[in-house]
């Protein structure tokens, strides 16, 4: 998930996940920051000593994200943003309990260098969004919006008074057998007959 925050500077998870992944990021970003003025040179304009040290570093780093990828990301574009910082590249922002099973969820993020906007979020690959071309509206209101399409709001139907509709009891199970049914069908406790 380390990785996952490097590559895409922010991730939605759990609280306890943030503050453990929150943890285990600054210390890795710390690992970048540390050697200053290396990174913001050349790469081929450093000397033996410095080309020793950033490999040093990103080993170091790589005993934890173990993703390529995100190393180089972190050495390249995070490291020189957080120089001048001398810790708290992280944020948390709490979003509320998740529907499933109402765990905290949180929102933990890089902070943008001084001067640069938030970053925003990737868009998914080869899928559209949620909402598909309209711009965002969800199944649930375009689906609302084609069944009253057809219909004049509040004017009855064609035959006069609209009948009241019968509601569905959907809290309730059907009754179970009973004992002498289940007998009979042959589901009894005793094998059946």
């Amino acid at each position: 998930m380390v990785a996952a925050l490097l590559t895409y500077e922010r991730i939605r998870t759990t609280e306890v996940k943030a503050k453990e992944i929150r943890r285990l990021t600054e210390r890795v970003i710390t690992w970048a920051r540390r050697l200053g003025d290396i990174l913001t040179k050349n790469p081929d304009k450093r000397s033996d000593e410095e080309r020793a040290r950033v490999v040093h570093a990103m080993r170091m780093a790589l005993r934890m994200v173990r993703d390529r990828d995100a190393v180089l990301k972190l050495f390249e574009e995070i490291g020189p943003r957080f120089l001048s910082r001398h810790g708290g590249y992280t944020r948390i922002m709490k979003v509320g309990p998740r529907p499933g099973d109402a765990a905290p969820m949180a929102l933990l993020e890089l902070i943008p260098a001084e001067g640069e906007a938030a970053p925003s979020k990737p868009e998914p690959k080869g899928k559209e969004a949620k909402g598909g071309k309209d711009g965002g509206e969800g199944k649930a209101k375009s689906k609302a919006g084609a069944a009253s399409e057809g219909k004049p709001k509040g004017k009855p139907s064609a035959g006069g008074a609209a009948a009241p509709k019968a509601k569905k009891d959907v809290g309730t199970r059907a009754p179970a057998k009973s004992a002498a049914t289940m007998k009979r069908s042959g589901r009894g406790r005793g094998g059946g007959e």
